[in-house]
């Protein structure tokens, strides 16, 4: 069964203080920096980047697991279409998912990692063929 997809009902999401990191953490991938939140307990990684209407094309947001595992997100109430990229433990590019549009109407397909992932960056749709990642490219996390 896939573990990690993001959801939480909407009451919950009404109550819940704010989720989002404050650190400043980046990643560089393919020479490129990125600026990111990280999700790193249930409850962000549930919440991830729900609702936001938009973001800068410097910015990201970065999922850690505690394992790695096979992982699949869904775009449940989220406004902005992203590529989801799914890393290994040892940070190397396990696959893609490209262009993942929002979900308009339940159910909301969930799109997978091809194998097992640790991490998990989600970037601006379109982010991923512009700088021409591939399958093994190594991610860099600074925290």
């Amino acid at each position: 069964m896939l573990r990690s997809i993001r959801a939480i009902g909407l009451a919950a999401l009404l109550s819940a203080p704010a989720v989002h990191a404050q650190a400043i953490s980046y990643v560089v991938l393919k020479g490129q920096t990125y600026y990111v939140e990280l999700a790193e307990n249930d409850q962000s990684r549930a919440y991830g980047l729900m609702f936001r209407e938009r973001m800068a094309a410097d910015r990201g947001m970065f999922f850690l697991f505690p394992e790695e595992a096979m992982q699949a997100f869904w775009m449940k109430n989220t406004l902005i279409p992203l590529d989801i990229l799914y890393f290994d433990k040892n940070y190397k590019l396990v696959n893609v998912q490209h262009d993942v549009q929002p979900c308009k109407a339940d159910p909301c397909p969930a799109y997978p990692s091809e194998g097992p992932a640790q991490y998990v960056l989600e970037l601006n749709a379109g982010t991923a063929a512009k700088i021409g990642v591939k399958p093994g490219d190594k991610l860099e996390f600074h925290r």
